[in-house]
């Protein structure tokens, strides 16, 4: 595949017509065609349908895009890492789960924003999955992983501040008169946690006997929005603390788990790969800051 012609096709699932779609490519119509219908006998199979009107991509189609998205921007990066290797300029990409931890990795990224003002920073908020499978692709040049897990393949930074994994329920909920959530005081309740913290079994260990007895009605990746359905009483969820305001006005309350469960941050990146000027500086940055502040990495 030509990247050309992905780049035409990009702007054509966007646009949903060919005609505007030339236009803003500067090319002419039965030629943008024709190089769509090469691609579709190259890869043998319909990535659009055709309307009156406009054009949908098939189920084909919307794969081709994912993937086309990915490619380009590999490309674009990889480009202007090469053409800008004497000068600190670009993207950070760095992919992380939702944490607090993560703050001395922010405050790097501020410094080097503020004193190189063409930096530009991409957070992708996601589980390990999906950061491990980006950073192998090259995708992003940073991951951050929650909790233990083999990082073998990557070199490693072990941030100081580890995650305490706690309850959140409605200020009116009985248990919110506790001062510590057992595995006793969940039994029977409407729980809720992570996707990937459920994926994983990780109230197991800490709910020992009792965990067949713990009722996971849901589950979620953006702690936000598992506070809403919290707010509305449907359950209690089980998560990092600090993620969601349990200020007096908010209506939730935060409660430690007893025993008490707790999980690295690791900012983790390729040992395959050379890193450009601008992910060097902020490794330099971060590693300087931590031990000015005492902490340590592995």
């Amino acid at each position: 595949m030509d990247i050309r012609v992905l780049r035409y096709f990009v702007v054509i699932a966007q646009e949903q017509n060919i005609s505007r779609a030339a236009t803003l490519l500067n090319v002419s119509q039965p030629a943008l065609s024709r190089q769509i219908a090469d691609l579709e006998d190259e890869l043998g199979t319909k990535l659009f349908t055709r309307a009156h009107r406009h054009i949908q991509l098939t189920q084909e189609g919307h794969y081709l895009l994912e993937r086309a998205l990915q490619i380009i921007g590999l490309v674009d990066k990889t480009t202007y890492n090469l053409q800008k290797q004497d000068v600190v300029s670009g993207t950070l990409d760095i992919g992380a789960g939702e944490s607090v931890g993560i703050m001395p990795v922010m405050e790097a990224a501020q410094q080097i924003m503020r004193q190189y003002p063409d930096v530009r920073v991409n957070l992708r908020s996601a589980d390990a999955e999906p950061i491990l499978a980006d950073l192998d692709a090259g995708i992003l040049e940073f991951g951050i992983i929650m909790g233990n897990r083999p990082l073998n393949n990557y070199n490693t930074l072990v941030l100081p501040a580890k995650n305490h994994w706690c309850a959140i329920m409605r200020a009116d909920e009985p248990l919110a008169q506790q001062k510590e959530i057992r595995p006793i005081d969940l039994v029977g309740r409407p729980l809720i946690t992570s996707r990937q913290a459920y994926k994983h079994g990780l109230f197991q260990k800490w709910s020992n006997t009792l965990y067949d007895q713990l009722n996971f009605v849901g589950t979620f990746n953006l702690a936000f929005n598992g506070s809403l359905l919290v707010k509305t009483g449907a359950a209690i969820a089980l998560l990092y603390d600090q993620l969601v305001d349990v200020s007096p006005t908010s209506g939730l309350v935060a409660r430690p788990l007893n025993p008490d469960m707790s999980e690295a941050n690791t900012l983790i990146w390729s040992k395959n790969r050379n890193l450009p000027n601008l992910n060097r500086l902020f490794l330099d940055t971060l590693q300087k800051n931590l031990a000015q502040q005492g902490g340590s990495d592995a």
